[in-house]
């Protein structure tokens, strides 16, 4: 019994004394001189610019929300998938009205457009907009040469 013990003593013994020699062995092989541009805050190697303090469109979070529903359904489903056989009717019964009620929120999701990058009228908005760039790709130096021209 207190075999059993000593065997987890060891190992958080080991453990702290890992983390610790980690940490010293860093502290002695870092540079000591300190740089004004390694200070310098950055984001997945790119210069910050502008303020930090911006509004980021909503859909990010209800985009990641529906993946975080389906993500999590894979988790509840695999276990029950495993024992399918075993359970028999009643396991497929429950998964059966798990599915149709994710389904039945995929629908409304998809319905109200929170799945769209960009919502209906948006949608037109760029897609008129990108037409005509498409048309003449000097459009405004064309317009302006007319106004010249008068």
């Amino acid at each position: 019994m207190l075999f059993d013990f000593a065997n987890v003593l060891v190992f958080a013994l080991v453990s702290v004394a890992f983390i610790y020699g980690t940490l010293l062995a860093t502290r002695l092989i870092r540079p000591k001189k300190y740089l004004r541009d390694k200070a310098a805050i950055y984001e997945c190697g790119e210069p910050t610019i502008g303020s930090s303090w911006i509004r980021f469109n909503i859909r990010f979070y209800t985009i990641a929300l529906v993946f975080l529903v389906f993500d999590v359904e894979m988790v509840f489903l695999f276990p029950v998938v495993v024992v399918l056989r075993q359970q028999g009717l009643l396991a497929f019964s429950e998964i059966l009205v798990f599915v149709v009620v994710l389904a039945v929120g995929l629908i409304y999701a998809w319905r109200f457009g929170n799945l769209d990058w960009i919502r209906g009228g948006e949608a037109k908005e760029e897609l008129e907009d990108a037409s005509e760039e498409k048309k003449t790709p000097y459009a405004s130096l064309q317009a302006g040469q007319k106004g010249m021209s008068k």
